[in-house]
């Protein structure tokens, strides 16, 4: 097994040299470091991370708490855009599993017994007192969706009210007027984010808040479709739906065609992610892209900023979106 003396003696630079470029210091010009980088692949170097922990007071690792399921293609997405971040990194992940429901539940006692250097928190809602306890605590946490400033945490979101009010704006040049909308549990930042531009952009359009078009569900293909069937019961439907993610407007498209309606001629649905399944899906689903590979890479980016750089101001970032027309929208059909 190659030692650091090998990588020293085959790149022709100091032992202190090889250190430096597996700790990534600053202070080493791209030609060293690629000269570094080169002989550690040729002999199949493989740091110890116990040691360079010792020496760094470090574990090299950082937690991902999601608490979601794993079943949505967004959380697929966004795991794989931490795992593109963390490739070259030298850091490892530790996904966390939680008992937030437990009132003797402590998250900065599990980040401390696992000798986390930080953590990425997504789908946890924003007022939870495990939240509170890490914005004042030392380690450093990037939130996902979740609007909150601490101590050493950032968070990084997509402009969720704004793209909501675009996919608002969609069905009404449209010629849509009975805009209904699927929205998740309110009490978390993103769906209270987005439930706000539903309203907002229909007041903007002059189209009365009807509470009989706004219906709740938990994200998933199931809870789109019942939403969906509720909708469908009222003795004038709407005409056009917008749903808080892919999956839910999957089980709304789902409950439409089996009651033998059509998507989009006698209804148009609007998903939110941008899931692969988006456009392999029949029809081709319209729906708001928020770049989730990106928000996963920029959280890790910025969370290792604030690991490595104690003085780092915790970000507040905004990931744009963008709305991707395809085949599940289309012109006002009275039913």
């Amino acid at each position: 097994m190659a030692s650091i003396h090998d990588v020293a003696k085959e790149a022709g630079v100091s032992i202190a040299t090889v250190s430096k470029v597996i700790n990534h210091y600053p202070d080493v010009s791209d030609k060293t470091r690629k000269k570094v980088k080169l002989a550690i692949q040729l002999l199949k170097y493989q740091p110890n991370v116990v040691a360079r922990g010792l020496v760094k007071g470090r574990s090299w690792t950082v937690g991902v708490l999601i608490n979601v399921p794993f079943t949505n293609p967004y959380v697929a997405e966004l795991l794989e855009g931490i795992k593109i971040a963390l490739e070259h990194s030298g850091y490892d992940l530790m996904r966390l599993s939680t008992r937030l429901d437990d009132p003797s539940y402590s998250f900065i006692d599990h980040c401390q017994s696992r000798n986390l250097d930080g953590v990425v928190v997504f789908g946890v809602e924003y007022n939870h007192p495990s939240l509170e306890e890490l914005l004042r605590s030392e380690i450093p946490a990037m939130f996902v969706d979740t609007a909150l400033i601490g101590k050493r945490a950032g968070y990084i979101t997509t402009d969720n009210e704004k793209a909501v009010e675009i996919a608002v704006q969609h069905l009404y040049d449209l010629g849509h007027r009975r805009i209904a909308y699927i929205s998740g549990i309110l009490g978390h930042e993103i769906s209270d984010s987005r439930f706000s531009g539903y309203k907002k952009q229909l007041e903007l359009l002059n189209i009365p808040y009807e509470p009989t078009y706004f219906r709740l569900c938990d994200y998933s293909f199931e809870g789109g479709s019942l939403s969906m069937e509720s909708l469908l019961s009222l003795q004038i439907p709407p005409t056009g739906v917008v749903c808080t993610s892919d999956m839910a407007a999957f089980g709304a498209i789902h409950e439409i065609e089996k009651q033998g309606i059509a998507v989009p001629q006698d209804i148009s649905v609007i998903g939110f992610d941008n899931t692969y399944y988006a456009q392999v899906f029949k029809p081709a689903l319209t729906t708001i892209n928020q770049n989730t590979h990106n928000i996963g890479i920029r959280a890790i980016e910025n969370l290792i900023k604030m690991i490595e750089k104690t003085n780092t101001q915790p970000p507040v970032l905004t990931e744009p979106s963008s709305l991707v027309i395809r085949q599940s929208t289309a012109r006002v059909k009275e039913m």
